[in-house]
């Protein structure tokens, strides 16, 4: 099955080719890989250039946010299954082929990610028990943080085109959002195998450009409460989590002197059921201004 690689980067010379080169390195080679540079400032577009590999293409466009250049990079890309790979992060050499034979013993499988190695600031770390990826049914578990990484992730592209892709209205917690519409109706399995190196702690991940970072998921919530399509126990998971995270952002706002947005989530933290519905319709255009 041929494998589309995705590698969105902004402003990140010397991590985006480390990551490209070991996406090149792997031991069952993609079919192709798509670099796609969202509107870089510095020396990205030249650095890449210079990285000439086989079935390696490079798209430059407009600054337009990582949820639109992995949009794009899916749509410019022809392969039956889809593996993202922040420009962050590396994989380790058997990460694709791990995964693609996963999918050939498993064609009932639509998705599924890997275990990662954790390093912050160039030292290795372990994961909080919080943070342990749940393999199957993993929406309720989802609720509450992001359990699904991207750069751990390969799916059948059938799945991303149904559920539409990442939303482009989202600054930032769009893979929250796409993971928790997946989850509500198809199982996203884990494998054992740690095959990704997640890097972080450095000052451009989008974690630390927002305050805040509730507010998105406050508005994925509020959006699948809307749609409608979930069972009434998932529902009831998404009302919960919804109403916690209400209260934080309420007290949070309020002691920034953000009256009006933390009577807008006092609101929604205030009702249950179909109250709660109701009022997420009244603020779903809002909710994350």
């Amino acid at each position: 099955m041929p494998v589309s690689v995705i590698i969105p980067t902004y402003n990140r010379s010397a991590m985006v080719v480390e990551a490209l080169r070991s996406a090149v390195a792997q031991s069952a080679p993609a079919h192709e890989v798509i670099v796609v540079d969202d509107g870089s400032n510095d020396d990205t577009l030249a650095v890449l250039q210079r990285e000439s590999a086989k079935d390696v293409h490079l798209i430059r466009r407009a600054n337009r946010g990582v949820a639109a250049a992995r949009n794009l990079g899916v749509a410019r890309s022809s392969g039956d299954l889809i593996a993202f790979l922040d420009s962050d992060d590396l994989w380790l050499p058997d990460k694709l082929a791990t995964q693609t034979a996963f999918f050939a013993t498993h064609p009932e499988a639509m998705i599924c990610q890997t275990e990662e190695v954790w390093i912050r600031n160039g030292v290795r770390v372990n994961p909080r028990t919080y943070h342990h990826k749940p393999s199957g049914d993993v929406f309720d578990a989802s609720l509450e943080r992001c359990l699904v990484s991207p750069s751990a992730v390969m799916m059948r592209r059938a799945l991303f085109e149904e559920i539409g892709g990442f939303d482009e209205s989202l600054p930032a917690c769009e893979d929250y959002d796409l993971w928790l519409r997946i989850a509500r109706s198809t199982l996203i399995w884990r494998l054992d195998a740690a095959l990704v190196i997640k890097r972080g702690g450095h000052a451009d991940q989008l974690s630390r450009r927002h305050w805040g970072m509730d507010r998105f998921r406050v508005a994925t919530l509020v959006r699948l409460l809307c749609e409608g399509g979930l069972s009434e126990t998932q529902s009831n998971a998404v009302g919960r989590v919804l109403r916690d995270k209400c209260r934080i952002l309420a007290n949070g706002a309020s002691k920034r002197g953000r009256d009006e947005e933390a009577e807008r989530y006092s609101s929604l933290a205030r009702w249950t059921g179909q109250q709660l519905v109701r009022a997420a319709e009244g603020a779903s255009v809002t909710v994350a201004a």
